[in-house]
């Protein structure tokens, strides 16, 4: 398969403004879909009769699947363009859904809503999406228009909460997730006018030449970089816990049903908000010392949300502040990976990021679900979910808001 050329490209340049919208569709959908699923959880282990674990586990593999093709998915989007991955990730991620609605045993569970959902989030992922903004905008916009794309997905959060909760009330799980997987045709639509590779845009000729292995060696070799990686496991650990086991949490205290879907909405709401003010104070202020602050913010609402008085209203109070907090790592994540090395090979170097993300997904959810199972109780995973988000706190503090020195590097 040829690469596109920029020549190309340059045929049929879409606006830069038709890049962002439907870049910011795909995310809606895609992020959207895969937060409601935890809506699911009861309903599937009610009717089936399968185990916390068994679902934990379908989650956790989605989430290492997402990890694992990120980077992969990513490198092929730099090599051969963002549109053909998208439209796979789309193809893939209804597949999944799908077979996820049909299961009949647990290993179709673990294949659709685990693997095959997880690869197709991975190829139409945000770490693609923004990897296309970032060589269709200028360097001085780029943490904006990373937030506005996140903050998108974050509406997805916002409307398929009550969507999926709606779809379940009338037709329950089978034929809602079915009705979802033929939602997500739509994103092959959407990815046409992401067109382009890693070449279309305006790079030095040192970025252009430099192979995948050359910036997968520069980028292990870099102190901040590596820091970054261990810095958004975090992250990962935290939204996928909850992500997953908030709904069956809400239960285990006693706080009605209705409330799991009203709190992802509101986490869904609130991230939109957080997610563009982090991209503006990502654009004005440094972006590791805003990180530090996000993460020690998480350790304080997770702490306070278990020692207050658990009920109907603390949850509203922490979904409220998690929103906020939710995905705001993300635009100044993505955001110093392209300061560091710039955009040749982004996707690639943005995905290693996010597998590190989430291989603290995957430990999150198959953790919550080993632990409520076998103790009855999520509290470990809360407390365990403080420490690192503290851990996460001290790594960021130093890490360097400025462009490798690829002169040093070539002379050790």
């Amino acid at each position: 398969m040829p690469a596109e050329s920029a020549a190309a490209v340059r045929r049929w340049n879409p606006s830069v403004n038709l890049i962002v919208v439907c870049g910011c569709l795909i995310a809606l959908l895609s992020f959207g879909v895969r937060s409601s699923l935890g809506l699911f959880q009861m309903p599937i282990l009610n009717t089936t009769g399968w185990s916390f674990t068994t679902f934990g586990l379908a989650m956790a593999l989605q989430n290492l699947a997402w990890g694992i093709g990120q980077p992969i998915f990513g490198a092929v989007a730099d090599r051969f363009g963002a549109w053909k991955t998208l439209a796979l990730g789309g193809l893939c991620y209804a597949a999944g859904l799908y077979v996820m609605g049909t299961a009949t045993a647990p290993i179709w569970l673990h294949i659709g809503g685990g693997i095959l959902v997880g690869l197709g989030v991975a190829a139409g992922s945000f770490g693609i999406i923004m990897s296309v903004f970032a060589r269709n905008v200028d360097p001085q916009q780029r943490s904006f228009v990373f937030g506005i794309g996140t903050a998108a997905g974050s509406a997805g959060m916002f409307m398929f909460a009550p969507i999926s909760r709606e779809l379940l009330d009338n037709f329950g799980w089978s034929h809602s997730l079915i009705l979802l997987s033929v939602i997500m045709l739509i994103v092959p639509v959407l990815a046409a006018p992401l067109y382009g590779n890693a070449r279309s845009s305006l790079q030095s000729e040192e970025e252009i030449d430099q192979t995948l292995g050359e910036a997968f060696r520069e980028a292990l070799s870099h102190r901040s970089y590596v820091l970054l990686n261990a810095g958004f496991f975090v992250c990962g650990f935290h939204v996928a816990f909850i992500s997953a086991h908030f709904p069956a949490y809400i239960s285990d205290i006693g706080v009605a049903e209705n409330y799991a879907a009203h709190a992802l909405a509101l986490i869904g709401f609130f991230n939109i908000i957080g997610s563009l003010a982090a991209g503006y104070i990502g654009q004005k202020y440094s972006k590791p010392k805003f990180l530090t602050f996000i993460y020690i913010a998480r350790a304080i609402a997770i702490f306070g949300f278990l020692m207050l008085p658990q009920n109907s209203t603390s949850v509203v109070i922490f979904a409220i502040v998690m929103g906020l907090l939710w995905l705001s790592t993300v635009p100044p994540t993505n955001a110093l990976v392209a300061v560091m090395f710039g955009t040749r090979h982004l996707g690639f170097l943005g995905g290693l990021v996010f597998f590190s993300h989430q291989i603290g997904s995957f430990i999150g959810v198959y953790l919550g679900g080993y632990l409520r199972d076998a103790y009855g109780s999520f509290d470990m995973v809360w407390w365990l979910g403080i420490v690192l988000s503290l851990f996460a706190a001290v790594i960021h503090w130093p890490i360097s808001e400025a462009p490798v020195d690829r002169t040093a590097l070539q002379t050790t």
